[in-house]
């Protein structure tokens, strides 16, 4: 008899993403001890030994939390009775820029960033579902955010996987259990405090309800279809940034008559990458900074400049649109 039918699911997930990976490359997957990173934990221990992988895991203590260590030894302990090796956790401190939930995510990135590095490993296997995938969505739409963030996570991005994404997150919770793991449920998942947490507890349910199952499986649909459409776009941007540059001379200079000739969606693409090439930090630059920008393109009247975040000022000169920092546009 076969395994259980979502832990076929969960292995043959993991499975996939093993084939892109040489045989004999390192594997690490970033394991908190909840259920979904439990059972990636369980599946990649699994079909690693069957694919010629190595695997390890990684756990981020972030301190926030009473007895977060011993906890974080407990997840060791757990990862290394599935085989993986290295077994470790990293301990982080989070610090406060962009609030509590983006300062954990920051540390925990670099936790694994730097485990990767350490340890040589090819790619680092990150647990979040369709359920995590809706719920990024929802919390683009709430920020107002443009195209890209309502694609949500890539499967793939640098040295990150994510095996799971078309699977829900019940599901997922099955397998764990099949495997006879004990998953922790994270105190904050539940915490109102967290915007993430009410949208999982309140704002999905309350979908779910007044427009019928499958809210969370349509926004995942939605976010791979948008995030076809803005990885088309940004390479369009890229390539017209090439021109704009080569038409406009040395430096940051770009010509007016390019960027003018592009569709808004393309040039304001354009215009954000500038600026940040520039030193705009991209978490501070927003929209009604590129917005700015792309007046001194669309309508301008003789305005001076725009000052952006990071001491970048942009401004027009003629036919030519330039970045720098701000002192540079009064001489």
């Amino acid at each position: 008899m076969g395994p259980d039918p979502a832990v076929a699911a969960v292995r043959l997930a993991v499975r996939g993403t093993l084939r892109e990976i040489d045989a004999g490359d390192l594997v690490l997957v970033a394991c908190s001890g909840g259920a979904d990173s439990l059972a990636l934990a369980g599946a990649l221990a699994f079909e690693a030994a069957r694919s010629g992988h190595r695997a390890g895991g990684v756990t981020v203590d972030h301190g926030l939390q009473e007895g977060s260590a011993e906890r974080a030894a407990g997840v060791v302990r757990a990862m290394a009775r599935l085989g993986l090796e290295p077994a470790e956790a990293v301990r982080v401190t989070v610090g406060t820029s962009g609030g509590p939930e983006a300062a954990a995510r920051d540390a925990r990135y670099a936790a694994l960033a730097d485990a990767a590095a350490r340890h040589r490993a090819t790619v680092v296997l990150l647990g979040h579902t369709r359920d995590d995938q809706a719920e990024t969505v929802l919390l683009g739409l709430a920020r107002g955010s443009g195209a890209r963030s309502l694609a949500g996570m890539a499967g793939t991005a640098g040295r990150y996987r994510r095996p799971l994404l078309d699977l829900d997150r019940d599901l997922v919770r099955r397998a764990c259990l099949a495997m006879g793991l004990d998953p922790w449920e994270d105190p904050h998942n539940d915490d109102p405090a967290f915007t993430r947490s009410r949208i999982r507890r309140n704002v999905l349910p309350l979908l779910e309800k007044e427009l019928g199952p499958g809210v969370a499986a349509a926004l995942a649909r939605t976010a791979r279809m948008l995030r076809d459409d803005a990885d088309a776009l940004d390479a369009w941007a890229e390539r017209a940034l090439r021109e704009a540059e080569e038409a406009g001379g040395a430096g940051a200079v770009l010509a007016v008559g390019v960027l003018a000739g592009l569709p808004r969606a393309v040039r304001t693409r354009l215009l954000r990458r500038a600026a940040i090439a520039a030193g705009s930090p991209p978490g501070t630059l927003a929209a009604v900074h590129v917005d700015a920008v792309d007046a001194l393109v669309t309508a301008w009247r003789g305005q001076s400049h725009v000052d952006l975040p990071g001491r970048v000022r942009a401004w027009r000169r003629y036919e030519k649109l330039l970045f720098g920092p701000s002192e540079s546009s009064d001489k």
